[in-house]
This record gives structure tokens, sequence and C-alpha cells, in this order.
């Protein structure tokens, strides 16, 4: 199973399933269908209006005119729903770029921009084919634009991770928590759940007492409360540096 691997900004890895052939072939059959429809609804609708009853010419430019969007489909579903058509949110996969840094909307346009190398030129050969070869499964668009096609069936919960929710008014309380490794954090918050959840008060207790002595600082803080604050604290100050 091919992996990516996304270094966050706090130096927390987390690791993606990459999406292969068979899912990215089934999602862009879904998009297909719904193109279709589309279109064939807007001929429908054109046809049987007495709004469109002019000469054929008339008729094909209206017809050209209300299908346009079906052409932009898959650059402007991409753009705003964070990289993913309706196909993909189906099959739950979606684009993200290669390095972990937010994906823009220029990502997603070379990407579809592409696709005529990838899809159309030589039918789909070139796509499939660099889709199959390449170490991250990327197809022609995707190496061009640092992209690939993830899985985002497994959510990562902020509560797996060393992360933790601080808002943008928050105000740090221990400025030498920098002192903490990213490790030293993960095995703090790791025994803070375990101990919070088993109501192991003792366990609380010489952990924050291992902290205090560790950052060489006092606190009369309690000791559950103390430590979210230290937690909250190492994520404020990695987050600004």
């Amino acid at each position: 199973m091919s992996k990516l691997a996304i270094n966050t900004a706090q130096n927390v890895n987390l690791d993606y399933k990459l999406i292969g052939l068979g899912e990215r072939v089934v999602a862009f059959l879904i998009d297909g269908i719904i193109l279709i429809t589309y279109m064939t609804i807007i001929e429908n609708l054109i046809s049987v209006s007495e709004i469109f009853d002019a000469d054929s010419w008339t008729r094909r430019g209206f017809l050209g005119l209300f299908t346009l969007p079906a052409l932009f489909y898959s650059v402007l579903c991409n753009i705003f729903f964070g990289g993913q058509t309706v196909g993909k949110m189906i099959l739950k996969i979606k684009v993200v770029s290669v390095d972990g840094s937010p994906t823009q909307w220029y990502n997603f346009f070379v990407r579809w921009m592409l696709r005529i190398v990838d899809l159309w030129i030589f039918s789909p050969s070139i796509g499939v084919l660099s889709i199959l070869l390449s170490d991250k499964k990327q197809r022609v668009g995707d190496a061009a634009a640092g992209t690939v096609v993830i899985s985002v069936k497994k959510k990562h919960r902020i509560t797996s991770t060393i992360l933790e929710d601080v808002n943008d008014d928050y105000e740090p309380v221990f400025s030498n928590v920098t002192q903490l490794t990213d490790k030293d954090v993960r095995i703090i918050k790791d025994a803070f759940t375990i101990s919070k959840k088993n109501n192991d008060f003792k366990t609380l207790t010489i952990l924050k007492n291992k902290i205090c002595d560790t950052l060489q600082i006092e606190s009369k803080l309690y000791d559950v409360q103390f430590i979210d604050t230290i937690l909250k604290d190492y994520n404020y100050y990695t987050q600004n540096m």
C-alpha cells in the first residue's frame, strides 16, 4: 500500500493512502454520468422550450452557452470543494499538494489543463500509464501541479497528535515550554489522556511534578489544568514560531 507522509507545521507526520487507478477511474465515471445527465437535460429543455424557438444556429448558441459550465466542472469543483469533485466526494478521495502545503487554485488549474495530455490526445493511455508507473501514483497533470490524490476515509483526529485547539486570543502562561521537544509533548499528552480517562490522579500528579522539574517552574494550578495549559502553551508557541 503506497502512502504519502505529510509533515504539518508542528512536525507531526500524517500518513495518507495514495489512490491508484481503480478508484480514480470510478470517480471519473461518476463525474461523467453527472455531466452527461446535465447536458441531456439542457438539450431537452432547449429543444422543447418556446423561449429558444428560433433558427438552428441560435439554438446551438444557447446550447453551447448552457453546456459551458460542464467544460469547467472539474476545475471549479476542485477549487470550491477543496480538491474534490462529486465523484471524489462519494469515494472519499481528495487532491492535495504533495508537500502538504495548502492547495491553491492554480494547482487545480494546471491539473485541469493537462487533462488534454492525460486523457484526450492519445486517449487515456498517457494518464493511465503515468499513474501506474509513478511512485506517487501521479498522472502528468499531478506531476506538473505538484499534487497527489489521497484517501480521506480515515480521519486523523486532533487527539491522535500533539496538536491542541488554541484560540487566536489565547494567552500563554509558561514561556519556557518551548524547551520541550515534540517527543516530550507526545509522551505528556498520551500519559495525560490515559490518566484523565482512568481517573488516575496519582499519575497526573507525578506527570505535573516531572514537567515542573524539567522546566524548572512552579505552579499552583491543579494537575489537570496545569498539564492542559502546558499542552496549549506549547502549541501556541510552535504555531507562531
